[in-house]
């Protein structure tokens, strides 16, 4: 499973896509997802000119680097979110990735109720049918208030069509649904197609991601239920830190290639 492995870009959260690129493929990747959240990790987005979108291309072709998801992370409950989620699937038609990643609420705290899930489904209607005119997959995440856990997003997957699928992260379930990633994840992955690999420190609501291998999540067993069912979809790896962030560039730098090298260990 080794060669399903990206870099989420999101993990170089303060500094360039160059770093990340530059950094991600000394560690050892070959794929990775690109962050386009324009307040949050900028590092690509519908609104770029074609000379900027050409230079990430280049920028990714030089270090032998392949995109496999643009994550466009939009609140599709607001009017502006569904029409930037539906600029970010010409991203994704542009990178030549097959999925393109999303929550349902706000980008970050995502604590907004969902009182009427007719209206989410309404929402998201326009972007799936662009999705299939495009051949794009919309992944949605377990994230924040609504839809925490794997077993709540399938459910909503399941009432949509195929070309939404389950973007599962494997910590998000326990910082926002409070549950552990084993018996959640096998319980919905016959619906999920993109995993954001992410460790856990500290209690449930705290916000503390390490590198991969230096937290609580026992990834052998998460490993164990991809295997068994034959998960073929990418696998993101994606280091969030504290709230206090990294020290610097050297920091995140040394944190994926500990991640790299953890992962290699165990699935390699």
């Amino acid at each position: 499973m080794l060669h399903q492995l990206a870099i989420n870009s999101n993990t170089y959260h303060g500094f360039s896509l160059e770093d990340c690129v530059k950094g991600a493929s000394e560690a050892g990747f070959t794929q990775i997802e690109l962050a386009a959240v324009k307040d949050h990790t900028p590092h690509v987005l519908p609104e770029m000119s074609a000379k900027e979108i050409h230079d990430i291309k280049l920028l990714l072709e030089e270090n032998n680097m392949v995109c496999v998801g643009v994550g466009a992370h939009s609140n599709v409950m607001k009017k502006e979110g569904i029409e930037n989620l539906l600029r970010s699937v010409d991203l994704a038609v542009e990178f030549n990735c097959p999925y393109l990643i999303t929550a349902t609420g706000d980008a970050h705290n995502d604590t907004d109720v969902i009182e009427d899930e007719n209206i989410l489904m309404k929402n998201l209607q326009p972007i799936l049918e662009k999705c299939e005119q495009h051949q794009k997959v919309l992944v949605l995440e377990t994230h924040g208030n609504n839809f925490a856990t794997g077993t709540s997003l399938k459910k909503l997957v399941q009432s949509l069509s195929n070309r939404v699928k389950i973007n599962y992260d494997t910590a998000n379930v326990m910082f926002y649904g409070n549950v552990f990633p084993y018996e959640d994840l096998e319980a919905s992955i016959d619906a999920v197609e993109f995993i954001h690999l992410k460790d856990k420190l500290g209690a449930n609501h705290e916000w503390n991601f390490p590198a991969i291998g230096e937290g609580h999540i026992d990834f052998t067993r998460v490993f164990t239920t991809l295997q068994k069912n034959d998960y073929k979809g990418p696998i993101s790896v994606e280091i969030e830190f504290t709230p206090a962030g990294p020290s610097g560039l050297e920091e995140v730098n040394e944190s994926v290639k500990k991640s790299y090298a953890y992962l290699s260990r165990i699935i390699g």
